[in-house]
């Protein structure tokens, strides 16, 4: 019953993070002056971020998965 609750828990914490987006930006980007005025690049610059979010993303995966097997094996043996 209590991992129900803390899964519950969790849940919950996630997706009222997520419902609240506009807390995500805190500060109104400046209108271009400069940088991205004459093509159509963003003021931020061309930051790739995707693979090091896939990197995360996989090493959390591998990190539950790893968690995963240690309870389903300690409940075998137990």
């Amino acid at each position: 019953m209590k991992k129900n609750i803390k899964i519950y828990l969790v849940a919950i914490l996630l997706f009222v993070g997520l419902s609240h987006s506009e807390f995500i930006y805190s500060q109104v980007p400046d209108p271009p002056s400069g940088h991205g005025s004459s093509s159509n690049e963003s003021p931020g610059g061309g930051a790739p971020i995707g693979g090091g979010l896939f990197i995360l993303v996989s090493l959390g995966i591998a990190y539950g998965g790893k968690k995963m097997y240690d309870i389903r094996k300690e409940e075998l043996e137990g």
